[in-house]
């Protein structure tokens, strides 16, 4: 399975920005695709998650309300809208696929096999 990421860039803070991840390759029923982000000189932090079959999300605390992860499962596609962007936002941004993950473990980052190249999402402020 590959990821390709797209999207993110330069926003003032309140703005919005989009980034989506194409997953090319062979997907399961169970298939899971969320976003990490990580600030250099920081471990990666988990931010949203989906299920692909049944749409089931988690999202970390610091973006609830903001954040929304969708997915289009005719194109193996998902999409993290970001609202409200604040200046702690800033990171790149990397998505991440699993074959088969528990609830529990979306917001680990072990849980994934598969990584995307990162994206950078810069909140000025």
């Amino acid at each position: 399975v590959q990821l390709q990421a797209s999207g993110g860039g330069l926003v003032q803070a309140g703005g919005s920005l989009r980034v989506s991840c194409a997953a090319a390759g062979r997907t399961s029923s169970r298939f899971v695709m969320g976003w990490f982000r990580q600030v250099q000189g920081k471990e990666r932090e988990f931010v949203a998650a989906i299920m692909l079959n049944g749409g089931t999300t988690d999202y970390a605390n610091s973006v609830k309300g903001r954040f929304t992860i969708s997915r289009d499962n005719a194109k193996n596609t998902v999409t993290l809208q970001m609202n409200s962007l604040r200046p702690e936002d800033t990171a790149v941004y990397y998505c991440a696929a699993s074959s088969s993950v528990i609830r529990s473990a979306f917001a680990s980052p072990i849980a994934y096999a598969y990584w995307g190249q990162g994206t950078q999402v810069t909140v000025s402020s």
